[in-house]
């Protein structure tokens, strides 16, 4: 396994795809299966396709940082700041699995709402 290979390739094809461009995305950087664990995106490169796409017609002008980027064995994680319409704020994990020729073939998130408000000054990164 490439760690650095797979962190750049994890953070080119998130920010390919949330950028508008996921067919292209899936074509550069995922492999013979894409298994999604999204409850909100269909499986397989299709569902992924579909979903991208949608947010892009009705969202165009979102935008994504990657704050962090950390790769163990065949995972790599990921760790943005997304800022949506109406000044929305979001953190996100995401996590890919590679397979052994080095494409992307499964998916995990978990994501959560910057509050306006904290109990703490701590930021969420």
């Amino acid at each position: 396994m490439n760690l650095e290979a797979n962190k750049n390739n994890a953070i080119a094809f998130y920010k390919m795809a949330y950028e508008g461009n996921p067919k292209r995305a899936v074509e550069l950087y995922v492999g013979k299966e894409y298994i999604q664990h999204n409850p909100d995106v269909a499986d397989g490169p299709e569902g992924f396709i579909t979903y991208f796409e949608r947010m892009q017609h009705e969202y165009p002008k979102k935008s994504i940082e990657f704050v962090r980027c950390i790769a163990q064995d065949n995972l790599v994680a990921l760790h943005t700041h997304q800022t949506w319409p109406g000044d929305d704020e979001y953190v996100t994990m995401d996590f890919f699995r590679f397979d052994a020729e080095g494409k992307i073939c499964e998916h995990w998130d978990a994501i959560q709402q910057i509050p306006k408000q904290a109990a703490n000054p701590n930021t969420m990164y």
